[in-house]
């Protein structure tokens, strides 16, 4: 009887032996895998050859186009960080509700249209030299404008630093050409974005402002023709003035009839036949007869100097009033004017829109190594909670 250990079989003899007693390492291994388990295989092994798969063969190359800018208007308060002192030692902050507009114009629908007018940016993001896992409507089946926004959405990211101001915009393409050429028409859009908010702004601030003279302008001709009209119908230039005249002749009027009494009274005492007594007497009537008249246009009713004065006194007031708050509108104008020019803001491109020269994604052995890790966490954690389950059933 032939002892096996001793004499070699034909296959050994030929030269080849079992795998096993030549490769104790793959043995090990093939041990260790078989006490694994299957649950190794679907959690670990599987996503990691997928990930390799995915990776190695399918993943398409993507280049970032990236561009800074700063939205800058004068005399606001900018961050702490070296370019906002920059900024500030300039004269210059950053402006506020100007960025978030830039920022959500180039995040909304508006610039996806402006983008894809000719149908550029589909074109661009379905070409067939594109994984049929990243390019767009891959399927033919979901070519819609709401789809094609959630993926452009995926492309696009615009970053807000608050302490330096500055916006980081960055767009992702499957070809350089195509991500430089969408950053730069972005980027332009914004600007005609914030430089037509300045216009409108400016706009409404100076035409408020011309309303308010425009008014006041006619509130002054129409005061003015109230009271030309009040002139014309009384004749009377300054009631006030005119009533300090009348006044001043009724004061001589009776100073004259003073006199003629006293010389009455004392021709009277002398020789009361005297024939100048009826003259004196005569021209002391006419005396009083005119100053009660004089006294009568001045406080003797309605068209009288006292009455015509409210009248008068109300219109020029009036007019006064107006031409005081044209003066006000006009200041306010020009105001206005220096405020608009003051208030203007504007983007100020700190990097220009960069030509990638390499794909900067996907990270492919961050991919694979990614896809290993979490499955070995995954199988870890399954791996005692199947252990903790058996135990307690024992």
């Amino acid at each position: 009887m032939l002892n096996r250990t001793s004499r070699p079989s034909e296959t050994e003899s030929a030269g080849f032996l079992p795998t096993v007693s030549h490769s104790p390492l793959l043995a090990r291994v093939a041990e260790r895998a078989r006490k694994l388990g299957p649950l190794f295989f679907g959690v670990v092994v599987a996503p990691t050859v997928v990930a390799v798969l995915y990776y190695g063969l399918f993943a398409s190359d993507v280049y970032i186009s990236e561009s800074r800018f700063v939205v800058r208007a004068p005399e606001r308060s900018v961050g702490a960080g070296s370019l906002g002192v920059l900024l500030r030692s300039a004269g210059w902050g950053s402006a506020g509700s100007e960025v978030y507009a830039a920022r959500d114009y180039i995040l909304s629908r508006d610039a996806l249209k402006e983008l894809n007018k000719s149908n550029e940016l589909t074109e661009a993001y379905s070409g067939r030299s594109i994984s049929i896992f990243d390019r767009f409507n891959s399927l033919g089946m979901n070519g819609s404008k709401e789809s094609l926004y959630q993926y452009y959405l995926g492309k696009v990211s615009v970053g807000y630093d608050s302490t330096s101001s500055i916006m980081t915009l960055q767009v992702r393409a499957y070809a350089p050409q195509d991500a430089h050429r969408f950053n730069s028409i972005l980027l332009r859009r914004a600007e005609n974005l914030v430089n037509g908010l300045n216009v409108r702004a400016q706009t409404d601030l100076i035409r408020l402002a011309q309303s308010e003279v425009d008014k006041a302008q006619k509130k002054v001709t129409d005061t003015g023709l109230a009271l030309a009209r009040f002139r014309d119908r009384s004749g009377v230039v300054d009631p006030g003035q005119q009533a300090s005249v009348q006044l001043q002749m009724i004061s001589k009027l009776q100073d004259e009839l003073i006199a003629t009494r006293l010389r009455l009274v004392q021709l009277k005492r002398l020789a009361a036949d005297n024939p100048q007594v009826p003259v004196l007497e005569a021209g002391i009537r006419s005396l009083q007869g005119e100053i009660e008249e004089e006294t009568a246009k001045i406080v003797g009713g309605r068209e009288s100097l006292a009455g015509s004065a409210v009248q008068y006194q109300r219109v020029l007031l009036d007019n006064q009033f107006a031409e005081k708050q044209l003066a006000a509108a006009m200041a306010a104008f020009e105001e206005a004017r220096s405020e608009a020019l003051r208030k203007q803001a504007y983007i100020e491109r700190i990097v220009e829109p960069s030509m990638p020269d390499e794909a900067l994604e996907p990270g492919r052995i961050r991919g694979i190594l990614t896809a290993f890790a979490v499955g070995l966490v995954a199988w870890g954690v399954i791996s005692m909670l199947v252990a903790g389950v058996r135990e307690h059933r024992d």
